[in-house]
């Protein structure tokens, strides 16, 4: 029996004023600012030809409206699944990083030191360990992925599920420092085929700089 290749595009929200900021969003529901919804806007455009199977989106409103931007252009709806939400991040949520190092100095320091079994403080949530967020992002991927063998297909999702899909894709330790961008918006090519996640490209953004020389041509006198 053959194993069809399939394609994935990984896509990241679209800004948020929490992400303009360097707040902590994790599980909490914050939406996209006018520069996300714009970002937005111009991903349906850049993607409008790709025909996709299928758009399959986090469930958290940031990644739900950007991945309803793409499926309305293909005339197809939004599937949701949880799995595929950023890292929760207990306490830290809605606390700037520098915050989170004064209020929670320890924790803080195993986070960035990158203790990969290690979950930040409760806070209105149960904080989750890399480890666990890393398996739920890969069985949500790969689920998708041999669910439409064969075909192409959008993931809408977060910074923290992109680079755990990156750093599977590459053989990357999780303990290693993150050594790669993931850009709000930003264009992430994939392959899933025979058990294995292959990365085509990373990082397209040619459709925001064209966003981009929109915004100072609004703001010239």
């Amino acid at each position: 029996m053959h194993d069809y290749m399939t394609e994935l595009f990984l896509i990241r929200h679209g800004e948020t004023d929490w992400n303009a900021e360097r707040r902590l969003q994790g599980h909490t529901d914050i939406g996209l600012n006018a520069k996300g919804e714009r970002q937005a806007e111009a991903l349906g455009i850049a993607l409008e030809d790709q025909c996709f199977d299928a758009v399959i989106s986090s469930d958290l409103v940031r990644a739900k409206n950007t991945a309803q931007a793409i499926a309305e252009r293909q005339n197809l709806s939004v599937q949701v699944d949880l799995r595929l939400r950023e890292r929760c991040y207990g306490a830290f949520e809605s606390l700037t990083y520098a915050e989170i190092g004064k209020r929670y100095p320890e924790d803080y320091a195993a986070w960035q030191a990158r203790h990969v079994d290690v979950a930040p403080p409760p806070g209105v949530r149960e904080g989750e360990s890399l480890s666990q967020f890393y398996d739920r992002v890969l069985s949500a991927v790969v689920y998708w992925a041999r669910y439409y063998q064969g075909k192409k297909i959008a993931l809408i999702s977060h910074g923290g599920v992109l680079e755990c899909v990156y750093r599977a894709a590459m053989s990357m330790p999780l303990e290693t420092p993150r050594n790669f961008a993931i850009l709000n918006a930003g264009i992430n090519r994939l392959t899933y085929q025979e058990g294995k996640l292959a990365l085509i490209n990373w990082g397209e953004t040619a459709h925001l700089e064209l966003l981009a020389l929109d915004e100072v041509d609004l703001h010239t006198p």
